[in-house]
């Protein structure tokens, strides 16, 4: 027996997920992930040694990116 099941989001359904953000709110959160990625993208570009010399190593990144050290 075969069983086959579409699963389709519409996009009625995509925006009614949006109704309780305001257009500020998503704006706000979408620059602060970019920022967040900027920042460890550079911090994962240094080598070790210059990650080590601002007193960092590579279990820091995420959250010196997020601003929790």
């Amino acid at each position: 027996m075969t069983f086959y099941a579409q699963s389709r989001i519409h996009t009625e359904q995509v925006l009614a997920g949006f109704q309780g953000l305001s257009l500020g709110a998503l704006i706000a959160t979408l620059k602060t992930w970019n920022e967040e990625r900027i920042t460890r993208n550079e911090l994962n570009a240094l080598t070790d040694r210059e990650l080590a010399d601002i007193g960092l190593n590579r279990s820091d990144i995420d959250a010196v990116a997020a601003g929790r050290n």
